[in-house]
């Protein structure tokens, strides 16, 4: 880490906190960033540079901060989009009507066009659709035999098929679609591949919301051509809605994969899964609580006043990021926040998120890792790692962090 000073001065007189350097790391298995640890331990306001972008920013790593800036309207995201603002990512165009960059009212007018295929209710009518697209790739698993790799055979695939169910992507479309994806949420190859993929992947979007503008269908794709057609959100808009969710299918699969690994590498863990049923849910909790599963930081807020926490100005027009990892971390929230302990009660983690940008697909991820988690522990009998623990392969230059093979045998 290095620092650098500044004439940024704090309400106590005292000197800012020093601006710390943290780089990409490649991590391997589902170790804490050691960087945001001692960023954690530094303060509750600390201040950052990222690999890309420019100058610095604050992070925030406390529970009630997290909380609060998220939810606070004096922090804006719409302003991030005009600024080159220090961050993870080697390529930053974000686009009109993406529901990361709105601020209100455009925020929950932009949500309300897909809102439909997300409620609870859509999810308890997807479920026995997606059960049955995953009981195919497990009956593949079963007839084949062990060993396999679960990342290749059922955790790429599965969230793949059931993003593209409810977005609406047609099956001959599915694999182009899920290459894009992946490039995009990857950090090689650069920004030139980024950019590929991101001009392939909208141009396929604007065309099949464009497709759909006299579409009766219930896909978010059909949705949101009906929405522009009636006049309620701009073509750019839908289009901009439309791309972060397509992507959204990639954090389950490495999530999940994570979460895998916990298990197998755990087996009391997975031991509670299996033999109690009511157990499940808590365990599901406690390991989204308790997996890094993204590198560094998200998107940033500008500061849209001055703003004053713990002693310290956070001026108008200065970039705030906020770990959820870390406030999923917190001492004070989380007693021995370090241990995975099943029996946590309550556990009000942050894992999708918080306040109006609380993640949009979360009843979705959570149904699909419910499904991933039940069907492999049971169907699999006896199901655990093919090679030892620090023998699995994780993925790099990456943002969303997760196992790239997942071998077992059962």
């Amino acid at each position: 880490m290095t620092e650098e000073t500044t004439t940024t001065t704090t309400l106590t007189g005292q000197a800012p906190p020093p601006v710390r350097d943290w780089p990409a790391l490649d991590l391997d298995g589902p170790e804490f960033d050691p960087v945001l640890a001692e960023l954690m331990r530094e303060g509750p306001l600390t201040r950052i540079r990222l690999p890309h972008g420019e100058g610095w920013a604050w992070l925030a790593t406390r529970y009630d901060d997290v909380r609060l800036i998220t939810n606070d309207p004096r922090f804006g995201r719409a302003e991030v989009t005009r600024r080159q603002v220090t961050r993870m990512a080697p390529h930053f165009k974000p686009r009109p009507g993406s529901l990361a960059f709105a601020d209100q009212p455009d925020h929950n007018r932009l949500r309300r066009a897909v809102a439909g295929a997300f409620t609870v209710g859509a999810m308890k009518r997807l479920r026995p659709r997606a059960q049955e697209m995953l009981d195919v790739l497990v009956d593949g698993l079963v007839r084949q035999g062990p060993p396999a790799d679960l990342v290749e055979r059922v955790l790429e695939p599965f969230p793949i098929a059931v993003v593209s169910e409810v977005m609406g992507v047609p099956a001959a479309d599915r694999e182009r679609v899920h290459r894009w994806t992946r490039q995009i949420i990857s950090t090689s190859g650069g920004p030139e591949a980024a950019e590929k993929a991101k001009h392939g992947l909208y141009t396929w979007i604007t065309d099949t919301v464009r497709a759909r503008a006299h579409s009766t269908g219930d896909d978010v794709y059909s949705l949101l051509g009906a929405a522009v057609h009636r006049g309620e959100i701009g073509e750019p808009e839908a289009v901009g809605l439309a791309g972060p969710l397509q992507i959204g299918g990639e954090a389950v699969t490495h999530n999940c994969g994570q979460m895998l690994y916990l298990l197998l590498t755990r087996p009391e863990l997975a031991e509670r899964v299996r033999e109690r049923p009511g157990a499940r849910d808590a365990v599901l909790d406690e390991l989204l609580r308790w997996i890094p599963h993204r590198s560094s930081v998200g998107l940033a807020r500008i500061a849209l006043e001055d703003v004053d926490l713990h002693g310290v100005r956070i001026a108008a027009g200065e970039p705030v990021y906020v770990s959820y990892l870390a406030a999923n971390r917190d001492p004070d929230v989380f007693p021995d926040p370090d241990r995975i302990d099943p029996d946590r009660d309550p556990n009000p983690h942050l894992a999708f998120g918080n306040g109006p940008h609380h993640c949009t697909g979360a009843v979705l991820a959570r149904l699909q890792t419910e499904l991933l988690v039940d069907t492999l522990l049971h169907r699999l009998p006896g199901l655990r790692l093919a090679v030892p623990p620090d023998q699995v392969a994780w993925r790099r230059k990456t943002m969303i962090r997760g196992p790239r093979t997942l071998p077992c045998t059962w």
